[in-house]
C-alpha cells in the first residue's frame, strides 16, 4: 500500500501544478521525467506541512517512505520531496552511516546535478563530519568509481566545510580525476577549489599552478573565479 505521506506530497503537488511551468522546467533541467511546475518555494511549503501532519516513527519507515517517493515517482517534484525528507531536521537522527546505501542509490539513479549536487554537499557532508573515520575511505573510493555522479559527489562532499576541510581528502578526491574529460567532472573540481579559495585563497592558488597542466583550462577558471 501507499503510505500516507507519499500520496499527501502527491495530491498537494497535484493540487498547485502548472503546466505552463512545468514545461519550461523540463525544458531547463532537460529532464526526460516531466515536472507538476511547482517552484521550489512552493515545494518546500507543501512538504513542510505534509511532513508535519505524517511523523514517521522509525528509520525503517523513513527510508521506505524515502525510497518509495524516489523510486515510483512519475514527476521530478516527487524525487525533490523524497530529497527534502531525507535532511528534514525532524529525521537528524536517522541520518547515520547506515543511511549510505539509501544516498548512493539516490546519487546513481538521480544521475543529473539537481539531484546530485544537494545530497553530495548536503547528505554526505553531514555524514562525513558526524563519522569521518567510516566516511573518508568511502568518498575515496567513490572518488574512483565507474559513476561519474559518484565521483562528483565525492568531490564535491565538504563543499561548505571552509576552515574544516580536510585538504588530504578534497585532493584524494581530486587526484584520480584531474584526467576526466567528463564537463560535470571539470566543473565540480572547479567548485570545490573555489569554495575553499573563500577560506585560504594562497592555498589555492599554489595547488593551481602545481598541478596547472594537469587541470582543465574550465577547472582553473571555477578555482580562481573570486580569488
Amino acid at each position: 500500500m501507499t503510505h500516507p505521506l507519499v500520496q499527501t506530497i502527491r495530491r498537494s503537488l497535484a493540487e498547485v501544478a502548472d503546466p505552463t511551468k512545468a514545461s519550461q522546467m523540463q525544458a531547463y533541467m532537460k529532464s526526460a521525467m516531466p515536472y507538476r511546475g511547482v517552484s521550489s518555494p512552493q515545494l518546500k511549503r507543501l512538504c513542510r506541512e505534509a511532513f508535519k501532519s505524517h511523523l514517521l516513527a522509525t528509520v525503517a519507515e523513513w527510508q521506505r517512505v524515502v525510497l518509495e517517493l524516489w523510486r515510483h515517482a512519475k514527476f521530478r517534484e516527487e524525487r525533490y520531496a523524497a530529497v527534502l525528507l531525507t535532511q528534514a531536521r525532524a529525521y537528524r537522527d536517522f541520518q547515520t552511516f547506515s543511511t549510505l546505501p539509501m544516498l548512493e542509490e539516490m546519487i546513481v539513479t538521480g544521475a543529473w546535478w539537481d539531484f546530485v549536487d544537494t545530497l553530495a554537499g548536503r547528505n554526505l557532508g553531514d555524514l562525513l563530519r558526524a563519522e569521518p573515520r567510516r566516511m573518508k575511505p568511502v568518498m575515496r573510493r567513490w572518488a574512483r568509481d565507474p559513476d561519474m555522479w559518484k565521483r562528483r559527489s565525492a568531490i564535491l562532499c565538504q563543499l561548505g566545510f571552509k576552515r574544516e576541510t580536510d585538504l588530504e581528502l578534497l585532493y584524494d578526491c581530486i587526484e584520480p580525476n584531474l584526467s576526466q574529460k567528463d564537463f560535470f567532472i571539470r566543473k565540480a573540481i572547479g567548485w570545490a577549489l573555489r569554495q575553499y579559495a573563500w577560506t585560504d585563497p594562497k592555498e589555492v592558488q599554489r595547488y593551481v599552478k602545481a598541478n596547472k597542466d594537469r587541470l582543465s583550462p574550465l577547472s582553473v577558471r571555477e578555482a580562481l573565479k573570486n580569488v
